[in-house]
């Protein structure tokens, strides 16, 4: 079988672990040469790229926390000098934290606006810069909250449904450009990030099982696959849309 995205450089951002961390191997094994960035999960990383590269495939370590301007030149850099120009851009890297309106402080807004949406319009802006002259794709990992809106969750729910915005915007800013835009929103996924924040087990899980049609949370398998395909030519007419793997959750 014809890999989808042979010959491709594609750059993943928190690809350390969990959904990140499987959107690279996912990318790898159709044929991507894929850059694994990381913030401080350095052991996290270099275990997807010895993944990759003993499955045959090619993929570097590049470190960097998108919150900072200056460290998202040289993630761009440092993929282009290992990789080539950039094919598929991948914006995962997100941090969630989740307070009610009284527990908001500048600090917990900054924090989220900081990454998830300051450092994904950065990092677009320095990829594109860098990408080949074919064009190519950019996946925003989004979050089924930009619709689902839970409580206590007003500034994180903000930062998604602004990434949903960015990619509708810029799909038709680079569609010139033959670089398509989308986004994919997941629901909740049974991640160390999840597990580590207790969310894997308890009332939130149930309740979200509760109001999925599917009745369960995903796999980061089921959310990879979705980005290999938006990433391929599979999906070449696909551009500016919003792609939710929630279950059903809306």
């Amino acid at each position: 079988m014809t890999k989808t995205l042979q010959g491709k450089v594609a750059l993943v951002t928190g690809a350390s672990k969990g959904i990140g961390a499987e959107i690279a191997l996912q990318l790898a094994a159709q044929g991507a040469a894929v850059a694994v960035n990381y913030a401080s999960s350095k052991k996290g990383a270099d275990d997807v790229v010895a993944k990759i590269v003993a499955n045959g495939g090619k993929a570097v370590a590049v470190q960097g926390n998108l919150a900072d301007p200056k460290d998202v030149k040289s993630v761009v850099a440092e993929t282009v000098k290992a990789l080539g120009p950039i094919n598929v851009l991948v914006n995962n890297a997100g941090i969630y934290e989740f307070a009610p309106l009284d527990g908001i402080t500048p600090e917990h807004f900054h924090k989220h606006f900081d990454l998830n949406v300051l450092g994904l319009l950065l990092v677009s802006q320095e990829a594109v810069r860098n990408f080949s002259a074919d064009g190519g794709s950019i996946i925003n990992i989004s979050s089924g909250v930009s619709t689902i809106q839970p409580a206590d969750t007003a500034v994180y729910t903000a930062t998604k449904a602004s990434v949903d915005a960015i990619t509708t915007v810029l799909a038709k800013e680079l569609a010139p450009r033959n670089i398509r835009v989308n986004a994919v929103n997941p629901g909740m996924i049974a991640t160390e990030g999840v597990t580590s924040a207790g969310l894997a087990e308890g009332d939130m899980r149930t309740w979200i099982e509760s109001v999925t049609p599917m009745a369960r949370i995903g796999k980061v398998e089921e959310i990879a696959s979705v980005v290999a395909f938006l990433a391929s030519e599979g999906a070449s007419y696909v551009t500016g849309e919003t792609l939710h793997v929630t279950g059903g959750l809306r």
